[in-house]
């Protein structure tokens, strides 16, 4: 997730290579002590909205485990929290994609040339040979999924197999925007592990030194109060551009089930010629209003099917309309439609 100003947006590091966690050290307190205890779950749920960090400490905790392999030695015994140091020879391995014992599983680019819509069963099933063989520097086997919510039906069903049967000594990271909707079967198998979202203060620190910036910045700092606790939220926001549009976003939002048409007309003009990162920033924005939702309404399970059948139409759509280069128009209207439809009762 990397979205600011255009030049920059290119340049915020991948998860892999952020070494710094900000605002999460009770959940990294969480994993240290389980590790620390020798009876870590082999298989971790690692939940929250989108950009808050939650890869960041699944590769975190996958850096530390493959750096000190033996929970029961004194550096880690006595360590504070999950930090590796940068030029450790596995963090390093890590950060270029070269470390034996750890497998990622992401959405890649396609025959076609673009980001497949979602993680491929072919992608998942190298997990087997994966586990099944012995660690390169005899220690830990670990796994990332980024995120389960990419998984096609036969990529949940081939993961699932994984989790009945966990190799000793293997470790997974299931990340997760909307953890509730992860399959049950998936979930039970795993350790919750919820993480918040960022104060203001932790999103722009983050934030900053991702891209390099001044935290006191008041770009940054204007960012950040309004990224509702995402570090990608912040980055998309630092272009002026992309905030006049997201408080597009929330006035529509905001009058649901109630229908601005004209609104929806100007949103649709301005996105006609904006590039993707601004289009991926609207549907961040109405995500985060549907997981709103489901948060509001826990019981509620007529309304947890409404939204979550919400949820997966307007992301098939944008997906199609991203693949197939559709106009950004219609998308809008049909979106709202379906949120529309979503709000009511």
């Amino acid at each position: 997730m990397s979205e600011e100003d255009d030049d920059i947006a290119v340049e915020a590091p991948h998860p892999r290579e952020t070494l710094d966690l900000f605002g999460h050290s009770e959940a990294e307190q969480t994993l240290l002590a389980a590790y620390r205890g020798g009876r870590i779950p082999h298989a971790w749920l690692i939940g929250g909205p989108v950009g808050i960090g939650k890869a960041t400490l699944a590769y975190r905790m996958a850096r530390f485990v493959l750096a000190h392999p033996d929970p029961a030695a004194a550096d880690v015994q006595t360590a504070r929290s999950l930090a590796v140091a940068p030029d450790h020879p596995g963090a390093r391995h890590i950060a270029s994609q070269a470390h034996p014992d750890l497998l990622i599983f992401e959405r890649i680019v396609g025959d076609t040339g673009k980001l497949n819509k979602d993680i491929k069963v072919e992608q998942i099933r190298r997990s087997v040979p994966f586990f099944g063989s012995t660690a390169g520097e005899g220690g830990w086997r670990v796994a990332i999924v980024d995120s389960v919510d990419e998984l096609n039906q036969a990529g949940e069903n081939a993961l699932l197999k994984v989790l009945e049967e966990p190799p000793a000594r293997s470790l997974l990271f299931l990340v997760s925007h909307a953890p509730g909707q992860v399959l049950a079967t998936i979930r039970s198998r795993c350790r919750l592990l919820n993480l918040r979202p960022l104060a203001a203060n932790d999103v722009a620190r983050a934030a900053a030194a991702a891209v390099g910036r001044n935290a006191d910045d008041a770009e940054m700092q204007k960012a950040a109060l309004a990224s509702e606790g995402s570090v990608a939220r912040t980055l998309a926001l630092l272009d002026g551009d992309t905030l006049a549009l997201r408080r597009r976003v929330a006035d529509l939002l905001n009058a649901l089930p109630q229908i601005d048409v004209r609104a929806l007309h100007v949103l649709g003009d301005a996105l006609g010629g904006a590039d993707q990162r601004k289009v991926a920033g609207v549907i961040d924005a109405i995500n985060g209003w549907l997981s709103a939702q489901v948060a509001q309404v826990p019981q509620d399970k007529i309304r947890l099917a409404r939204v979550a059948q919400a949820w997966e139409k307007i992301n098939r759509a944008a997906a199609e309309a991203e693949e197939f280069n559709l106009d950004r128009k219609p998308l809008i209207f049909n979106m709202f439609g379906i949120l529309a439809e979503a709000a009511r009762g």
